[in-house]
């Protein structure tokens, strides 16, 4: 998939790729997430996401919500610890209003306060929603101890207290620090004509400065030291994480990890950890390993659900596991299937068109390049047998690696 990409004077980023059908995507990715929060903000970014849907200069709510969906479209948004997306999809010849109303709620949103109101207990309501759910929780909570005392270990969610004290003027604020159009991406990803979309966010935003990100730069996570954490919640099962650091998104060993993590958790009934642990003993319903890469950081995770009384059985089993790939070279056998397996599943993964409008912003933002998936295939299959034997020990070992319990 080819993509091309353009800068306009005002700092905004624009990439564009083509799609074989009638229906586009566009939005704006911006490198703002929960670690980007100051202590007195935590929350802040997702509380943000929320309010660009409640009003702008020359919108009510009711407008903005039906201004897609009147044509048949959608509009959505998330927020993560580094980066928010705003975002659309829609028919082609719909492209201009998309973009317009986009380009509105971001750089327009007025965050009245009688809709902060009634939207912050939404959001309270969303945290007590996710405090019920153990195996969702657990991956914040386990994400603040390797992370402790540091923004990305923050839950993005934030915290009741402090979001009843956000006024109109502290969602102004952090949205004046950072929904720059030299801090964001615009994307497409549909049967466009590039030069026309160039054309449409020029007079978009043409009145909309660069801005000045002053003197803020993240500051990465202090030095790794694991630990381990039995947390009591009245929970019918025991829930599990193992795991550590990663590596961040910059780092050439990361697709290394990816792959002994697809071996070791991926969504394969077929993955080491599915197969020892509920195809032949019947202990879980479900484990599964995930890896994050972030800007100057990583996360690598294995979580499990099952019976407490079976939780030191599971915990021994997943330690047997990654002593397997620390001790023991893939043969060239079980490389070439690991290496097909994951290039299927990110084939796979392509033909969802919105995961790729996504996944391009985001590339893009961070990187400033849109990887096509050969050359992540090249990568992928250049991975030896001894390289990834040397990322295992270096990872898996267990005196590197944190535990958290839910019992």
């Amino acid at each position: 998939m080819s993509h091309q990409t353009h800068t306009l004077p005002n700092g905004l980023r624009i990439i564009q790729a083509p799609s074989p059908t009638g229906v586009a995507y566009c939005g704006y990715a911006v490198d703002a997430g929960t670690r980007d929060e100051r202590d007195n903000e935590q929350g802040m970014a997702h509380f943000v996401e929320h309010l660009i849907f409640k009003g702008t200069r020359k919108r009510k709510a009711w407008h903005i919500l039906n201004r897609m969906e009147r044509v048949g479209g959608d509009l959505n948004a998330y927020t993560n610890k580094e980066e928010t997306v705003v975002y659309s999809t829609f028919l082609k010849e719909h492209f201009l209003r998309a973009a317009e109303l986009l380009t509105d709620i971001v750089f327009n949103s007025t965050f009245p306060q009688a809709e902060i109101e009634k939207e912050v207990e939404v959001i309270i309501d969303e945290i007590q929603s996710y405090e019920d759910s153990p195996s969702e929780l657990i991956f914040d909570d386990f994400e603040e101890l390797i992370f402790p005392d540091h923004p990305l270990g923050r839950n993005i969610l934030g915290r009741p207290d402090l979001l009843r004290d956000f006024r109109t003027e502290d969602a102004l604020g952090f949205v004046n620090r950072f929904y720059r159009p030299a801090n964001m991406v615009f994307f497409v990803l549909g049967d466009l004509d590039f030069k026309r979309t160039v054309r449409t966010l020029e007079k978009l935003t043409a009145d909309i400065p660069a801005g000045n990100a002053g003197d803020y730069r993240r500051v990465p996570p202090l030095s790794y030291q694991p630990k381990h954490l039995t947390l009591y919640k009245d929970t019918h099962q025991s829930h599990v994480m193992i795991g550590s650091r990663g590596y961040d998104a910059y780092d050439e060993h990361r697709t290394g990890l990816y792959l002994l993590n697809n071996i070791l958790g991926g969504p394969g009934m077929n993955s080491r950890l599915n197969v020892s642990l509920r195809e032949r003993r019947g202990l879980v319903y479900n484990v599964e390993a995930n890896l994050t890469s972030y800007t100057d950081t990583g996360a690598f995770c294995i979580y499990f659900g099952c019976d407490p009384d079976d939780a030191d059985e599971c915990t021994e089993l997943v330690y047997k596991e990654l002593k397997k790939l620390r001790d023991r070279r893939l043969t060239s056998a079980q490389l070439t299937a690991a290496q097909k397996q994951i290039i299927g599943q990110i084939g796979v993964s392509t033909d969802n068109f919105e995961n790729v409008a996504l996944d391009m912003g985001k590339c893009f933002l961070h990187y400033g390049t849109y990887e096509h998936k050969s050359e992540v295939y090249q990568r992928i299959n250049a991975l030896t047998a001894d390289y990834l034997l040397e990322i295992a020990n270096e990872k898996f070992a267990e005196e590197r690696l944190s535990v958290l319990v839910y019992r």
